[in-house]
């Protein structure tokens, strides 16, 4: 063979292999792609058919009370002196406290929840337990769980951050009353029954103290 064509066979060769390797090494330009850097900062903004709403209802605070009631402002107040303050949160908090202290009144053990209670609501369950100790009776109580979480009202003191919140609860229960001879009084045993409950709880918003307490109670 001709050692020109020779030659010129190699070079051809080399080119393919060259063109060959430079597409496996970039790739090529297949499918949705966005386009080169340059035609991207001159084309326009492809946010312009977006508009931010800023400053919209408060979903934490509109899913529990409606948005132009008084209660609503309260609990915008109450996230203005406290800015980690949740409406949701606090009404989780609320349903866990509602069983912790319903069935420390149900035990008499009161003093495990003295903290969340207020001086006079401690005395009142108190005076029911001391009633219940010098009649020689006896409760026997089983908790199944809080049926119901509603805020009903809340109200704000701007002047010293004092906080209302009046919360409805509907609980479900076993609750058998014994008097000394052991005889059941009051209740059924295995039938549950339901509680409902109206209690307020109060905080003053920004302080250390992160506990809120019961402040009244009612149904």
């Amino acid at each position: 063979m001709n050692s020109p064509i020779l030659q010129l066979l190699v070079l051809a060769g080399i080119a393919i292999f060259l063109i060959l390797r430079l597409k496996s090494v970039l790739g090529t330009r297949d499918g949705f792609e966005g386009p080169p850097r340059s035609q991207q900062a001159r084309g326009p903004d492809r946010r312009q058919g977006f508009e931010v709403i800023e400053g919209g209802p408060d979903r934490d605070i509109t899913d529990n009370v409606p948005e132009d009631s008084n209660a609503a402002t309260a609990l915008a107040e109450m996230k203005r002196v406290e800015p980690s303050f949740g409406v949701t949160d606090f009404l989780q908090g609320a349903r866990g406290a509602y069983e912790m202290i319903l069935m420390a009144f149900e035990n008499g053990n009161l003093e495990d929840v003295a903290p969340f209670l207020s001086e006079d609501v401690y005395e009142s369950f108190a005076q029911v337990v001391d009633a219940r100790q010098d009649q020689g009776l006896t409760v026997e109580a089983d908790f199944f769980g809080v049926r119901e979480t509603k805020l009903l009202d809340a109200q704000f003191d701007s002047d010293s951050n004092r906080a209302e919140i009046t919360v409805r609860f509907v609980g479900e229960l076993i609750s058998v009353v014994r008097d000394k001879d052991g005889e059941i009084v009051e209740g059924t045993p295995g039938t549950p029954k339901r509680q409902k409950d109206v209690w307020t709880f109060e905080r003053v918003m920004g302080s250390d103290d992160p506990n809120w307490r019961l402040v009244a109670t009612g149904e």
